[in-house]
Order: structure tokens, then C-alpha cells, then sequence
């Protein structure tokens, strides 16, 4: 009889973060062509509902990124390293499936010289 908290298949004796499932997952590879404009803060957005026959993995994250995430967050949602999340979103930018952008800087600071010189205007006034 069987533990009803093992899932059924091939892999049903893997834990889910085994190396040996994270090596199926990526398909071997331990980084993407895209992976070096990739870092923990780049947003990603889908630029469409997943497709039939998708790994279940890029399907995830084309459902999870609707709305923009970042490779931190995919990462937590999804309980995987950063490395292999990296590798996934690399193989859909490589499909164009997902887009990949910066997150908005924040603006720098103005210059002290000029603040304090606004403070002396608005004090003469």
C-alpha cells in the first residue's frame, strides 16, 4: 500500500530539492545565455498564458508572472535556488515567451549645494 503523501511516477522517491531533480528541471545546465542579465531584482513579466506540453516549471512561472515578479520572488514561490530559477527564465526569454526588465532605479539624490541654496531663497523671502 502506498503513502498517500508520496506522489505517483518515476520520481516518487525524490525529495524536491534533491540535486537530482534540480539537474531534470534545468536539463543539466547550471546557467542560461540569458542568465548573465539576470540578478535577483530583474522583473519578469509573461507575454502570454503558458502553452500545452510546457515543463511544468516554465508553466509556473509564465502563470505566476502575469503580473511582474522578480527572480527572488519566482525563486520563493517556487522553492528553488536562484540558479536554477535563473536557468529556467533564461530558456523563456530565449522563446520570447517572457519579458525581462530592470526595476525602476530610484531617482538619485539632488545635489546638497543646491537644497541648501533653495533653503537660503525660501528664507529671504
Amino acid at each position: 500500500m502506498s503513502d498517500p503523501g508520496h506522489r505517483s511516477g518515476a520520481g516518487h522517491d525524490w525529495e524536491d530539492g534533491s540535486p537530482e531533480r534540480l539537474y531534470v528541471i534545468t536539463g543539466g545546465r547550471s546557467g542560461s545565455l540569458a542568465s548573465g542579465e539576470l540578478d535577483l531584482v530583474t522583473l519578469i513579466v509573461a507575454r502570454s498564458a503558458p502553452r500545452a506540453g510546457m515543463q511544468p516549471e516554465h508553466a509556473a512561472i509564465m502563470r505566476m508572472c502575469r503580473a511582474p515578479l522578480s527572480v527572488a520572488e519566482i525563486s520563493a514561490y517556487l522553492s528553488l535556488p536562484v540558479s536554477v530559477v535563473t536557468v529556467l527564465v533564461g530558456d523563456l526569454l530565449a522563446g520570447g515567451d517572457v519579458l525581462a526588465r530592470a526595476p525602476v532605479a530610484r531617482a538619485q539624490l539632488p545635489d546638497l549645494a543646491l537644497i541648501e541654496a533653495v533653503i537660503d531663497g525660501l528664507q529671504k523671502l
